[in-house]
């Protein structure tokens, strides 16, 4: 079974797994469930695209699920590789990235959630990394689309890399908080 940190992560993994038609979206009915000692968050719904029920199950992990935006504690992901990870964070950013440039400074709170989230996925990738480990191993990817990220250029996921990257998105962050205050 699938067990997750987070109803967070456990919509992401969703997000990441498309319909047969190829559409992720679906009317999602959530429940929770206890089987055989082990509380289970429970998905189902008909598929925007095509209308098959689709159903997901997690089992939830034990320990205490972090707040939002955080997809988990200190331990990383077992149901999303790291590439998924940068994949997510990677599409955000550039989607937000030229919309941002184009709008005044003082609107750009509205970019914040997406931002966040994006940081929160990098973060993740951290995670991934044994102590004194400076490159993912292949072994970290076990979706066809981190495995692919990570064949094409295994550079992408040396540890110095993604602290810039993180580093980069809290500047951002940092940024938009100058320059686009929240309302009082």
């Amino acid at each position: 079974m699938l067990i997750a940190r987070s109803a967070l992560e456990a919509h992401l993994y969703m997000d990441l797994h498309p319909c047969e038609c190829g559409v992720a979206d679906f009317a999602r009915q959530h429940s929770l469930q206890q089987r055989e000692g082990a509380l289970v968050s429970v998905y189902e719904g008909a598929c925007a695209g095509c209308g098959r029920q689709r159903q997901f199950a997690f089992e939830m992990a034990e320990e205490t699920p972090p707040p939002p935006p955080a997809f988990g504690g200190p331990t990383p992901s077992r149901i999303i590789d790291p590439g998924e990870f940068k994949a997510v964070a990677g599409r955000i950013t550039t989607r937000i990235s030229p919309e941002m440039l184009r709008t005044p400074a003082k609107d750009r709170r509205q970019f914040r959630p997406q931002a966040v989230y994006a940081l929160a996925a990098t973060e993740e990738i951290l995670k991934f990394f044994a102590e004194g480990q400076d490159q993912l191993p292949a072994e970290a990817f076990h979706s066809e689309l981190g495995r692919a990220m990570y064949e094409r250029d295994p550079g992408k996921f040396a540890r110095d890399l993604v602290e810039s990257d993180i580093e980069l998105k809290r500047q951002i962050l940092a940024d938009i908080d100058k320059v686009s205050p929240p309302l009082s």
